[in-house]
């Protein structure tokens, strides 16, 4: 084989048990083909675009914080000798995990079909559908 199947590898992550197996997922077939692992965590931003802007300060802030912090901690849990570079990115969650694939050259995104917000599409989460609409690279979608 000239080269590895996938290089680089996004696990998208929001923390909840429900998007275990997706971690579990991608860290497996990362050192199955020996890669490159990123781990990246969106804080929705889109949620408090109608909001008063002195609503949107400090204290949540903070809390949007903790909450990636904690799942990107996990990540690096389960990853257990597998090294995991971590990022949080802001924004809408399908768009900015489609600019930092492209940004960074990412062979296959691996995403989860159920989060922890509850507002579930009868077959496939919303931000999954929107990644595999736009992305340039492999999406593989864990249940």
């Amino acid at each position: 084989m000239a080269g590895k199947l996938f290089k680089k590898i996004l696990i998208t992550t929001d923390g909840s048990e429900k998007n275990r197996a997706t971690v579990e997922e991608g860290i497996a077939i990362a050192r199955a083909c020996g890669s490159k692992v990123y781990a990246a965590y969106v804080i929705d931003v889109s949620s408090f675009e109608s909001a008063p802007a002195d609503i949107v300060t400090g204290d949540l802030d903070q809390m949007l914080q903790s909450e990636s912090d904690f799942a990107l901690k996990r990540v690096r849990s389960l990853a257990g000798e597998t090294a995991v570079e971590t990022v949080t990115l802001a924004g809408k969650p399908a768009v900015e995990i489609v600019k930092f694939a492209i940004s960074h050259e990412i062979d296959l995104i691996v995403i989860g079909t159920r989060g922890k917000r509850g507002l579930e599409r009868l077959l496939l989460g919303s931000v999954a559908e929107s990644v595999i609409r736009s992305a340039g690279c492999n999406v593989l979608v864990v249940k």
